[in-house]
């Protein structure tokens, strides 16, 4: 800001100098012989001054150009940290809404269109303000009716400005809008890329990819346009009083009123007003395009977060990894949009104990999974761990101590061995290896090119299902975590590796609190107590003996799933070469 004010400072002085130069050399070429000498010492001083301030205005100009992009890139890399760190903060149920493409959307394009703002929009309006109030004093000051022809042009430019300065801000709104439109049917498009060309769908995507980039096309040719025109009527506004300026200093001059050189200044000041006044309308844009992004990306800074609990909370103390749900509600939305997953939900899981959940699909399995490291917040009565609530200790601490494997085995774009210690990077080799082979994928790994080293490629692509499963049990088991949730772990395993895999898991961590949900009731059968779900409820509890004897929905369940298998064992048999 100093840089500026004092660059515009010394070009405001640049005209006065000139003019006084035009007037010296007008009196030498008039041959004024008795101040000859004098006249051409004028002559020099004002050549010195205005090659002093042009050079003195260029270093502040550099500073202040300097200095301006830098602080655009200091404030860019400090949203862009503070976008992430919300994101991340932010709950599941945040996530449920808003897709990945919009939030790309805004964390990158929304936020180019605030960096800018300060050299763009702020600084061009400081300068323009010194010029303008600055060149006012000077100019009324020598000729009142010649300076405010001057500087006619200006309100008439700010007036045009507040208008185009409405129309971009809607236009940069509407342009950012469609523009996260057709980010998330890219981010869609290649996510899915597998399944389009598998379908042979590329035309259609291709044709769909289209519609929205001619829709981006479209309004950002309405912006351009509004732009352009705007910027065409400031010129004409600017050329106008410049023609009056002349015709009415020219008259002047022939008058008597004023000298030649005044004219010079006032002609002078002009065209260096120009530029800025010219620029006004990129300084709308900056406006206009700050204030559009900048409410779109603070939207995402200033969204509440239920799980926050604006104090600082003291840390979860295990002392035995008791939790026990007491008539635990849930349900997605507000108001009467909600949805009710869980209904009145109390169990409790002794330390060291295993809970065995199954049910049909959506009866809200999952969600408990979800519930216990705060993933959600609950809605209705609470969750404890120790007798802690789980909302008064800090998040922390909380997923800290409650590890296992999540029902979508994510895996990242880094080698093998930094994907298992993901969850605990500071893990040793031995500690990697033995987890592999807990989940029955050390064979595996060993006979990859880079062992352990190998990269999995984009969301382990180069991995099949159940190797990506695998990977996040192995994951899980390093944690070690004192609660263990593993939610459908072994959904894409064979009933074979699956008890390898629980043979291994149960002798390493025998001594774990366990949750185990899953869809296949051989995974829960081993369970101290096993809760069968329907609608959000539980309708049926107790062992795996307990529950066959009651006859009800889980004997049925088992009736089919083992009759399933005996009649796959039964074909299998028929086909075999024994």
């Amino acid at each position: 800001m100093v840089a500026t004010l004092l660059s515009s400072g010394f070009q405001l002085f640049i005209p006065r100098y000139l003019g006084k130069a035009v007037d010296n050399a007008q009196g030498f070429l008039q041959g004024a012989v008795a101040g000859v000498a004098e006249i051409e010492a004028a002559l020099w001083l004002s050549a010195w001054m205005i090659l002093g301030l042009s050079i003195l205005r260029g270093l502040f100009a550099m500073v202040q150009n300097y200095f301006g992009e830098s602080l655009n890139d200091c404030i860019a890399a400090d949203l862009r940290k503070a976008f992430y760190h919300r994101v991340q903060q932010l709950d599941a149920s945040f996530h449920d809404n808003a897709h990945t493409g919009d939030l790309i959307t805004r964390g990158m394009l929304d936020l180019e269109g605030i960096r800018h703002f300060p050299s763009t929009g702020l600084v061009r309006t400081v300068m323009l303000l010194v010029l303008v109030v600055g060149g006012s004093i000077l100019l009324i000051s020598t000729d009142a009716v010649l300076g405010l022809i001057s500087l006619s042009f200006v309100p008439v430019i700010a007036v045009r400005s507040a208008i185009a300065r409405i129309q971009l801000r809607y236009l940069w709104l509407k342009q950012q809008e469609r523009l996260t439109v057709l980010t998330n049917a890219m981010e869609e498009n290649l996510t899915g890329i597998r399944i389009v060309r598998a379908f042979a769908a590329q035309a259609h995507e291709l044709l769909r990819f289209d519609k929205h980039s001619s829709a981006v096309r479209q309004v950002a040719f309405e912006r351009l346009m509004a732009r352009v025109r705007s910027m065409t009527f400031m010129g004409f506004s600017f050329f106008v009083a410049l023609t009056l300026a002349l015709w009415v200093g020219g008259n002047k001059v022939l008058a008597g009123e004023i000298t030649v050189g005044t004219l010079t200044e006032f002609l002078a000041f002009m065209m260096i007003l120009q530029m800025p006044v010219r620029q006004i309308g990129m300084t709308v844009n900056s406006y206009a395009r700050a204030s559009t992004c900048g409410a779109r990306f603070f939207e995402i800074l200033d969204y509440p977060n239920p799980i926050e609990s604006g104090k600082t909370l003291p840390d979860l103390k295990i002392t035995k990894g008791e939790v026990r749900f007491e008539g635990v509600h849930f349900g997605y939305g507000e108001g009467e949009t909600r949805v009710n997953v869980l209904s009145d939900i109390t169990f409790n899981v002794q330390a060291g104990k295993t809970l065995g959940i199954v049910g049909p699909p959506g009866s809200g399995k999952s969600t408990i999974a979800r519930l216990i490291p705060r993933l959600y917040e609950v809605t209705g009565g609470r969750i404890l761990i120790d007798d802690q609530d789980v909302r008064e200790v800090s998040l922390h601490s909380l997923r800290g101590s409650v590890g296992g494997v999540q029902q979508d085995s994510f895996v990242f774009t880094a080698s093998v061995d930094s994907n298992i210690a993901y969850g605990n990077p500071w893990s040793d080799d031995a500690g990697v290896i033995q987890a592999g082979r807990d989940a029955q994928l050390h064979d595996f790994i060993s006979q990859l090119p880079g062992n352990y080293q190998t990269l999995v490629g984009e969301r382990g692509v180069s991995l099949s299902g159940g190797q990506r499963q695998r990977v996040s049990i192995a994951r899980g088991n390093l944690i070690n975590a004192p609660i263990c949730i593993l939610d459908d772990a072994t959904a894409a395993i064979d009933a074979d590796t699956e008890r390898r895999i629980h043979d291994a898991v149960i002798a390493r961590h025998d001594h774990r609190t366990s949750i185990v949900i899953s869809h296949r009731l051989v995974s829960v059968m081993h369970a101290d107590e096993i809760l069968f779900l329907e609608e959000g409820k539980i309708i049926e509890r107790g062992t795996h003996e307990e529950l066959l004897d009651l006859r009800g929905r889980y004997a049925e369940l088992h009736s089919l799933q083992m009759g399933a298998s005996s009649s796959v064992e039964a074909a299998l048999a028929q086909v075999s070469p024994g």
